[in-house]
């Protein structure tokens, strides 16, 4: 319950004068709130210490100020309102300057500290300048390479392009071809039964057929190779006298094989 108690009152301190959203009540949510009113008081309290410190501090400028100014003013007679325009604008210089490097005062025990600091940080810039630009240049020239070979693989690719269409177009070609063969293929075979068909039912003697006047042809043309060998058995006897008997008888065979030969060559021939 007092936790509840608690959560309500740093809400309503934090909305101030708006009214507070609705929100669901249950042990979940009353922890997380009463954790961020516990860390919001934790923080309002540094704040507050800090803010004390601030204005402290300032009381003590302030009072070293007056001092500072009554020991010019006692001391040697100076004051802010007697003091020369370059000799004003050098102090507004060097109030500057230590507001810049950070330091107390402008004495030369804090001055001199905080400038060689202050070079040493930047001889310690120069070098990560330095190191950034040698990768930097790296990094120009691998980005270069990087192009080339990028420009290189583009006209690669479009050379595999072309070519892919290239032979895409002859594919496409052959595919044509391929398809116009098939097509007089089908038709030539269909041609061929429907002339088969025709011939069967024409009663067509297969001895006819080209195989069969092929078969024929090569016949004849052995029975030629084997009439070759008889004339020229027939050649002693062509230059005998008629006048012997056993010669006549001879040649009537010879003559009689020879016709026969030559009478079914022409039959051969005439078939054919």
């Amino acid at each position: 319950m007092g936790d509840k108690i608690k959560v309500i009152s740093w809400l309503s301190t934090v909305f101030g004068e708006q009214p507070v959203p609705q929100f669901e009540v249950n042990t979940r949510t009353l922890d997380v709130l009463s954790q961020l009113a516990h860390s919001s008081d934790a923080r309002c309290r540094d704040t507050a210490l800090l803010i004390e410190d601030m204005r402290q501090k300032t009381s003590e400028y302030q009072a070293d100020g007056a001092h500072l100014q009554d020991v010019l003013l006692q001391g040697v007679g100076l004051s802010c309102a007697s003091l020369s325009k370059p000799a004003d604008d050098y102090l507004s210089a060097l109030v500057d300057n230590a507001m810049v490097l950070g330091v107390r005062d402008t004495s030369l025990g804090s001055l001199m500290p905080a400038v060689n600091k202050l070079t040493n940080e930047f001889l310690e810039a120069e070098k990560s300048n330095r190191k950034l630009e040698r990768e930097l240049r790296a990094l120009r020239k691998r980005l270069g390479a990087t192009l080339v070979l990028r420009s290189k693989l583009q006209e690669d690719m479009n050379e595999i392009v072309k070519t892919q269409a290239v032979e895409s177009a002859k594919v496409d070609e052959r595919l044509l071809n391929m398809d116009f063969v098939t097509t007089k293929a089908k038709e030539l075979r269909v041609r061929r039964e429907r002339a088969e068909a025709q011939l069967v039912a024409r009663n067509m003697d297969k001895s006819i057929t080209h195989h069969a006047v092929v078969q024929l042809s090569e016949e004849v043309n052995t029975l030629k190779q084997e009439i070759i060998p008889l004339k020229k058995k027939l050649e002693p006897y062509m230059d005998l006298s008629p006048s012997p008997s056993l010669a006549r008888v001879k040649i009537e065979e010879a003559k009689r094989e020879l016709a026969a030969l030559e009478s079914q060559l022409e039959m051969n021939v005439d078939f054919k």
